[in-house]
């Protein structure tokens, strides 16, 4: 459960400014209902037992990470705590560069009571701005593999080891892993108490769309990388700019993508953090929207960004022509609620599974994933839409003409069992044919075979 504090204070006032009382009610309802169910639990600090055997691995790659942090004036407490987290890593086949602008020592003058020749320390000449900053560091970098961290965050100790084994499995199947990310939680102002774990997803394409969720940690091959760089005209939301162009690089090779369920990553939280006050950097998820935009335009997706309730999610409004802009989508679902406004089904895993199964209409979730489009297993054939080249498959599978579909499951008794099992048929068929399916929270099927949100 989330904690009281004036920065939580905060949030609701500003929330209630933006999206008026109803809003507010369900949203603080919501929280207060919540058990902490899906949330990863307090993050624990390895035995120096277990650090001791990551240090003794035997490796059969063991490439370089450069690690890119742009400081600023940074704290002397929180810079120390930074590189000491950094240096205390298990792996430890590594460079730290600080790309500093803050125009004085109070950066350069901790660094150098450091006596460790991994630290690589670049004073700018002048300020640019994070992603300036950052790409100076990146110029500078000679791993094979970057990773991003903030100049008051901390690694855990087991970073760079959970990101090393993961390139190395990868490496053993043939793959050269190009994006890397972890969970991650985040820290009170002396960086000992941990919260807000974050159990993220794998990678989903249209989760990230909706929301940068993949945030920290994140390790990308250092050409890839370099290829793309940062944008100062994304400074706020630089990183997620980021990761949207290198998915975009990487959308036919999925498989180089790779999520570390495990937090390696505590985002620190203070006053003058995002993370603790949303309202003090309000361009960040503007700019947010933009990187999304930006990403539609390079695919040439005909579609609007629009802003959600919660700061920094999306959602993305397609034209009906969606199937000919992506082709990559089979189905587009929704949600199906009963009469107590209660989500019954839609979006289904392998098993058949509803992550959001009971959840009050007008709740968004954990994370607001409820709330949010993402790429999903399978969506229901009572709330469906399909590309013309599937509308065989549903009949085949369903035994109804798809453009039938609304008046025969209107008039027919069908058990949940029956139509679930039905939804994962379909679905296998369109994953063999290679498509994805789509599922959009605010998606109902007017069965004339468009797509078309409430």
């Amino acid at each position: 459960m989330s904690k009281i504090s004036i920065a939580n204070l905060k949030k609701t006032i500003y929330y209630l400014k933006r999206n008026g009382l109803r809003d507010t009610y369900l949203a603080a309802l919501e929280r207060f209902r919540e058990k902490g169910s899906g949330v990863c639990a307090t993050y624990k600090e390895l035995t120096e037992e277990e650090k001791q055997r990551q240090r003794l691995t035997a490796w059969q790659r063991r490439p370089l990470f450069s690690i890119l942090v742009p400081t600023y004036k940074t704290p002397s407490v929180y810079l120390r705590a930074m590189i000491d987290s950094v240096l205390d890593q298990t792996y430890e086949n590594l460079e730290l560069i600080l790309a500093d602008a803050s125009g004085d020592d109070s950066v350069k003058g901790v660094v150098d009571t450091y006596e460790d020749e991994r630290i690589v320390y670049i004073a700018l000449e002048q300020n640019g701005g994070i992603s300036e900053n950052t790409n100076a560091a990146l110029e500078r970098a000679r791993g094979e593999y970057v990773g991003l961290l903030d100049h008051d965050d901390l690694l855990t100790s087991d970073a760079l080891y959970e990101m090393a084994r993961q390139i190395e499995t990868a490496h053993q199947a043939g793959i050269s892993a190009g994006l890397l990310y972890s969970d991650e939680d985040k820290c009170d102002e002396t960086g000992t108490k941990f919260y807000e774990g974050h159990s993220k997803m794998d990678f989903n394409l249209d989760l990230l769309l909706s929301n940068n969720y993949i945030c920290h940690f994140l390790v990308l091959h250092r050409e890839l990388a370099q290829s793309v760089s940062l944008r100062k005209d994304f400074d706020g939301a630089q990183d997620f700019d980021l990761v949207l162009r290198c998915a975009a690089r990487l959308m036919q090779e999925r498989e180089r993508i790779f999520h570390i369920p495990k937090t390696l990553y505590h985002w620190r939280c203070h006053q003058a953090s995002t993370a603790a006050n949303p309202k003090s950097k309000l361009y960040a998820y503007e700019a947010g929207g933009r990187a999304v935009t930006s990403f539609l335009d390079t695919m040439d997706w005909k579609a609007t960004v629009v802003p959600l309730k919660h700061l920094g999610f999306y959602r993305v409004d397609y034209s009906e022509t969606l199937f000919e802009d992506r082709k990559d989508l089979g189905a587009v679902g929704g949600p199906l609620w009963n009469h107590k406004n209660e989500m019954t089904g839609g979006i289904y895993d392998e098993a058949g599974k509803c992550p959001y199964q009971g959840l009050r209409k007008g709740f968004s979730g954990y994370m607001h994933r409820a709330a949010l489009q993402q790429e999903a297993y399978a969506v229901d054939v009572r709330n469906v839409v399909l590309r013309p080249q599937l509308w065989e498959v549903f009949e085949q599978v369903t035994g109804i003409p798809y453009l039938q579909r609304r008046q025969h499951l209107a008039g027919v008794q069908v058990t949940e069992e029956v139509c679930r099992n039905q939804s994962l048929s379909l679905a296998k068929e369109i994953h063999e044919k290679g498509y994805r399916i789509l599922w959009d929270p605010e998606f109902e099927d007017e069965g004339n075979g468009c797509y078309s949100k409430l």
